[in-house]
């Protein structure tokens, strides 16, 4: 019986050891208290525990946290209550001070959340808020990381997840972008309309400048050759003229006859022949001869 006895209690002896045997594992730590005072953070390793002496009174993770709060009912600076949803990424970077620092710290880092959000929320009118997420994002994170530090705690970002504002406003809301939609719409169709009307009225009026300088060429072109046919028919009659005169000075009937074909062909080419000064002469002395030869 007695080595019996002896053995049971050595049994359970090694079974008490053994179990005071602690291996830490990675991103953890254990807070020990030694006859209810602090005595150390144990890290990543093995550790032994002092049987009824030590105690591990909390296991703490080091690995980011996210914290989703519900809906919380918040009012703007123009007296519009919304429900905004808030989610809180955080780490745990002194176990020591998670512990002590701070009774409950999950329950107190929701309280000192809502609050935050209603003080910045309540600096905020409704266009703001809903427009101004990165700024609330950033001024809550500062605030919940600058209180939360004495527990231990960094919060590394702050996000609003859902801004819900009431049903009415909301409804007045979408009223609002629609009629925003539909004068953006107006306002390109127009100027649209505008742009179409200035290209139509600039090819109208680089046609009637194409159409007017045609004209122009055309008309000096046309200009130009009845000057020129004129300048040859006064050429060739004066021409004629002075060949008759070279060949048969004293003949008065080729020389009429000759300034009578000259003028029909003047004729035919332009409608006003100047005769030069130096033939007017012979053209009146052929015209006398003619109606004397009428009279004979």
């Amino acid at each position: 019986m007695e080595g019996f006895a002896i053995l049971a209690i050595v049994v359970i002896l090694f079974i008490i050891i053994i179990r005071q045997i602690n291996v830490v594992q990675q991103s953890k730590a254990y807070v020990i208290e030694r006859l209810g005072a602090f005595q150390d953070v144990w890290t990543v390793g093995l550790h032994f525990k002092i049987p009824f002496i030590d105690r591990i009174v909390r296991r703490v993770s080091l690995k980011e946290q996210v914290l989703d709060y519900p809906p919380q009912p918040v009012i703007t600076k123009d007296n519009v209550t919304m429900q905004i949803d808030t989610v809180v990424y955080f780490q745990i970077t002194d176990p020591k001070l998670y512990t002590y620092g701070v009774e409950k710290p999950m329950s107190a880092m929701e309280t000192l959340t809502a609050t935050t959000l209603r003080n910045i929320i309540g600096d905020l009118e409704l266009d703001q808020t809903l427009t101004s997420r990165d700024i609330i994002n950033t001024k809550m994170c500062a605030i919940l990381d600058e209180a939360t530090d004495p527990w231990g705690i960094k919060v590394n970002r702050v996000e609003l997840k859902n801004i819900l504002p009431p049903a009415d406003i909301q409804s007045s809301m979408e009223k609002q972008m629609k009629a925003e939609r539909e004068r953006r719409q107006a306002i390109i169709q127009a100027e649209g309309q505008k742009k179409s009307a200035i290209l139509v009225a600039e090819g109208e009026k680089e046609s009637a400048i194409l159409r007017a300088d045609a004209e122009k060429q055309a008309a000096i072109l046309r200009a130009e050759g009845e000057a020129q046919a004129i300048r040859a028919v006064q050429q060739a009659l004066a021409d004629s003229l002075q060949m008759l005169n070279d060949k048969a000075p004293n003949d008065q009937v080729i020389k009429l006859k000759a300034i009578e074909a000259m003028q029909k062909v003047a004729d035919g080419k332009a409608t006003k022949i100047i005769i030069p000064s130096e033939m007017q002469g012979l053209v009146g002395m052929a015209s006398g001869i003619v109606e004397a030869a009428k009279e004979k």
